[in-house]
């Protein structure tokens, strides 16, 4: 066995496959395609949609989105009604089964364009789905930040 291998999984992160990472990738891809289903797939029946964590626009409870149907509304709500989002990330840091990004999600809406800066974290399940997808972004700063596209 080399030293590589006798190391923890923690100081030997795959980066590429990591389920996290993977889930997360997928989830991405599938709201740039604006493939509803497929990302409400990606998730596993009881996750969690937390976008952004606390009360919002989307969600005035704060409670977030749990379930495929609550997943789907969320969609509907905030998703459906875009453009196009871009994800801009500038920094992955993972632990455990989760990763956190730092970095910005660009928003074109109606002519318009928002940048929601803050950690948006990822959770995979032991099947590799999304169990909970929380973003952490201030609504009054996005909403400063709307110019014309």
């Amino acid at each position: 066995m080399t030293a590589a291998e006798e190391a923890p999984a923690y100081l030997n992160i795959d980066r590429e496959s990591h389920p996290a990472v993977v889930a997360g990738r997928r989830s991405r891809e599938f709201v740039e395609s604006r493939d509803k289903q497929a990302w409400i797939d990606n998730f596993a029946p009881d996750a969690i949609v937390q976008d952004p964590v606390g009360p919002s626009m989307f969600d005035p409870e704060g409670v977030g989105f749990r379930g495929y149907d609550r997943i789907s509304e969320f969609w509907d709500k905030s998703i459906a009604a875009t453009e196009s989002i871009e994800f801009r990330f500038d920094e992955e840091i993972i632990c455990g089964n989760e990763v956190a990004y730092i970095g910005s999600i660009v928003t074109h809406i109606a002519g318009h364009v928002s940048e929601a800066r803050g950690v948006f974290t990822y959770h995979a399940d032991s099947e590799g789905r999304l169990s909970a997808l929380r973003a952490y972004w201030e609504v009054e700063k996005t909403i400063n930040s709307v110019r014309k596209a």
